[in-house]
């Protein structure tokens, strides 16, 4: 029976969840499989993967054959290292020891490469957030601003209203005092000029 080593689909439209199964080659993509090793979640920024590595190295060497996809997934997890190794000792080239050695400086090595791209993309993010609410502060010392000119503005209106109120009011007093003066002055010149003209004649 050839046995692949592929994912399985799970998870809800557009946010697909996959297991990391050993399944015949026969199968449909989503129905029996002998044993599921792991899963992979795309959806996390680095993608979330949880993996048995012994059993699928247990897999590996009894002849399964993963897919594509999965042959990634099983590099980036070490998996495939870890048969290579699990070779050179079968084979003499290495002691148990010396392989377990350098898997593990290979893990560590990979889990400190993880750790820098988290911190990358946290950095990028509050980065991000930071501009956001900078550009935000940027509109709402904009809209204060605007505010405070549009008081001082609406302030000086009021008082210019007022000024020319009381203004046209002292001009008007002024004048309404003026004007009888005027009218007196004009009716005692009238007759001076009367009798001017009956002096004449």
């Amino acid at each position: 029976m050839p046995v692949k080593i592929r994912l399985q689909r799970h998870g809800k439209k557009g946010k697909p969840f996959y297991w990391i199964v050993a399944a015949d080659a026969r199968s449909k993509r989503d129905g029996k499989y002998l044993e599921k090793l792991g899963s992979y979640n795309p959806n996390n920024n680095p993608a979330e993967i949880i993996l048995d590595i012994d059993s699928t190295v247990n897999w590996l060497q009894n002849g399964a054959q993963p897919t594509d996809t999965a042959r990634n997934i099983l590099s980036y997890k070490g998996v495939m290292l870890k048969n290579h190794l699990a070779g050179g000792v079968r084979k003499g080239a290495l002691t148990e020891e010396q392989a377990e050695k350098k898997f593990n400086a290979w893990l560590t090595e990979k889990e400190a490469s993880i750790d820098g791209k988290r911190a990358k993309l946290s950095d990028a993010e509050s980065k991000v957030i930071a501009e956001a609410l900078a550009a935000e502060k940027a509109v709402n010392d904009k809209r204060i601003a605007d505010a405070v000119v549009e008081e001082v503005v609406e302030e000086v209106e009021e008082t210019t209203e007022e000024a020319v109120e009381v203004a046209t009011e002292e001009t008007l007093e002024v004048a309404t005092e003026e004007a009888p003066a005027e009218v007196e002055a004009t009716t005692e010149e009238a007759p001076a000029e009367e009798e001017a003209t009956k002096e004449e004649k």
